[in-house]
Order: C-alpha cells, then sequence, then structure tokens
C-alpha cells in the first residue's frame, strides 16, 4: 500500500473536521444574531428583500441602527456560503456518501433560508414565517451536528452494534421538537416581534407558555429516563455506550440550563438578554438531542485506531477518510 494512498485521506479528513465545526458554530451563531434582529425590532431595518431598499442592496442613513443591525445579519449568510463551499469541496475529495450528501445539504440549506427570510419581510414578519425560518435553522444545526461525526470517523472504522435503547432515543428526540416547535409558538404570541407593528399569531400567550413547558416536562422525562439506562448498560459492560452517555448526560445539561432560563425569563416579563440566551440554548438543544439520537443508532467504536482497513476496490487505496 502506498504512502501516498494512505496520507490523502488523513490530509482530507483533518481538513474536514474543522470545517464540520465551522459549519455548526456559524449555524448556531446566525441563530443567536437573527434573534438580536428581532429583539432590537429591527426585523424590517431592511423593509423589503432581496434589496435593504427599493433602490440599494444597502441600508441608508435614514433607516438608522435597525438597518445595520438588519443588514449585517444578512451579510453573515455569504461566511455560511464561503464554510459551505468549503466544505463540500473537501466532502467531495473524501469519496464518502454520506459526508457528501450532509455537506450538500447544508449548502442547499443556506438559499433556502435566504428564500423563507425574504417571505418573513415581504409578509411583514408573519409570525408562522419566522417560525418555519427558526425551525430550518434547528434543522440545519442537526445535519450539522451528523456531517461533525461522520467527518471524523475514518471510512475504515465500523461501527457498533446498534443499542437497543434506539425506540427510546426516536421518542426523545421527537419530543424534543416538539418542543422546538411549541417554543416558536409562543414566540409568535407574545412581545419582541422584531418589529413594532409586526403582527401575532393570535394565540393566548399563557396557554402557549403551558404548552410548551409541558413538553419540555415530557422531554425531560424522557432523557432522565434515557440516561439511567444508557449508564446501567454501560456499566453492565458494552464500551460502545459510553458516548451515548455522555452525549445524553450532555442533552441533560443543555435542558436543565434551558429550562432554567425559560422560567426566570417567563417571570421576568421576557428580558431581552434572557430571550437571547434562551434561544443560544434551543441551539444547543437541538445539537446535544442529535448527538443523543445517533450515539444511540450508529454507536463509534471504543477506538478507531482499531478499525481494520478496508480497501478501495476500483483503485486498490483505502476508502475516503
Amino acid at each position: 500500500m502506498s504512502s501516498t494512498g494512505t496520507t490523502a485521506p488523513t490530509v482530507v479528513r483533518r481538513s474536514l473536521v474543522p470545517l464540520a465545526w465551522a459549519s455548526l458554530v456559524a449555524n448556531v451563531v446566525i441563530v443567536v444574531t437573527g434573534g438580536a434582529v428581532r429583539l432590537t425590532a429591527s426585523g424590517l431595518g431592511c423593509p423589503t428583500w432581496p434589496r435593504c431598499t427599493d433602490a440599494s442592496f444597502r441600508p441608508h442613513g435614514s433607516l438608522g441602527i435597525h438597518g445595520a443591525i438588519e443588514f449585517g445579519n444578512r451579510l453573515l449568510t455569504f461566511v455560511l456560503v464561503a464554510i459551505a463551499i468549503a466544505t463540500v469541496v473537501v466532502a467531495w475529495r473524501s469519496g464518502r456518501r454520506v459526508v457528501r450528501r450532509l455537506a450538500v445539504l447544508l449548502f442547499l440549506g443556506i438559499p433556502a433560508q435566504a428564500v423563507i427570510g425574504g417571505i418573513t419581510v415581504l409578509t411583514d414578519l408573519n409570525p408562522w414565517i419566522v417560525a418555519l425560518h427558526f425551525l430550518v435553522s434547528m434543522a440545519m444545526i442537526c445535519a450539522a451536528v451528523l456531517l461533525v461525526r461522520e467527518a471524523r470517523r475514518p471510512a475504515t472504522a465500523p461501527y457498533a452494534p446498534r443499542s437497543p435503547l434506539a425506540p427510546l432515543a426516536w421518542a426523545t428526540f421527537a419530543v424534543g421538537w416538539v418542543a422546538l416547535y411549541l417554543g416558536t409558538v409562543v414566540t409568535g404570541s407574545g412581545p419582541h416581534a422584531g418589529d413594532l407593528d409586526a403582527p401575532r399569531n393570535g394565540l393566548d400567550p399563557a396557554a402557549a407558555s403551558q404548552a410548551h413547558a409541558d413538553a419540555v416536562f415530557v422531554l425531560l422525562g424522557l432523557s432522565v429516563a434515557l440516561l439511567l439506562v444508557v449508564r446501567l448498560r454501560t456499566q453492565a459492560g458494552p464500551l460502545a455506550d459510553a458516548e451515548a452517555r455522555r452525549a445524553v448526560g450532555v442533552l441533560m445539561v443543555v435542558l436543565l440550563a434551558q429550562g432554567a432560563v425559560g422560567f426566570v425569563q417567563y417571570a421576568t416579563d421576557l428580558p431581552i438578554v434572557l430571550v437571547a440566551l434562551h434561544m443560544l440554548g434551543a441551539s444547543l438543544m437541538a445539537a446535544a438531542m442529535t448527538w443523543a439520537l445517533v450515539a444511540l443508532l450508529r454507536p463509534e467504536p471504543a477506538s478507531y485506531d482499531a478499525a481494520p482497513a478496508v480497501a478501495d476496490r476500483r483503485r486498490g487505496e483505502p476508502v475516503g477518510v
């Protein structure tokens, strides 16, 4: 086996892992900056789309600080595009189908989000479109977590046997998405609409908040059950569940912190700083519950170093990264 054949996949992998992490971080950051746009009532700082005004792509002086905030958030899209293009290029060189698909999916999500964002502006921040915009961002964060995990796994490394806790993991993941969705309903019924004249969804904020809290309690209960069972299985011997224990443990920490912020912000009439922190928490929650799910569906082996080399039948070289 040539040294070139073994080195090239390693170089690709070393490039792909940081790019995957950059994609994850960038998608989380743009959620937080998008929240800043809404919380500062700058959602219509650029009153049209794709231009900022009818005559210019850039905000002019009369739009003030709100125009600058909204335009700044739009500019971050170009950072995402640069990261996504670099990721697709490196992922394509890896020769791994799953990595390629995830990289392309994250790239295509950017123009999709741009269109949804444009519709949001053109509909004067319709709360249901705003909710869709947020949920697509959560889906992109989930995809970025999958890309990080696949990028760091050598193509020659086998997965450990699937955990029998997969149904419970799926239930936890599903309820997590219900909680995220109901969170957008709460947002659409309350203040911080993104503009002083933006419409609301007309639902009772207290009732929406209670439904959201109920979903969070169910999610927390499922996560506790998952953590307890995973810990018992790990103590019994299967090394493959060690990652699952870490992932579910992180999920528990994120949920407890997110729940605490949620209750405090509700009790203190939704101060901007806490709402922004809650949006960051939602992003971390989407990432953590995705990691917990895949750690049980496709467990990692105890060590990648023990993975056998697999030859590419077409070229006689190791496959992937």
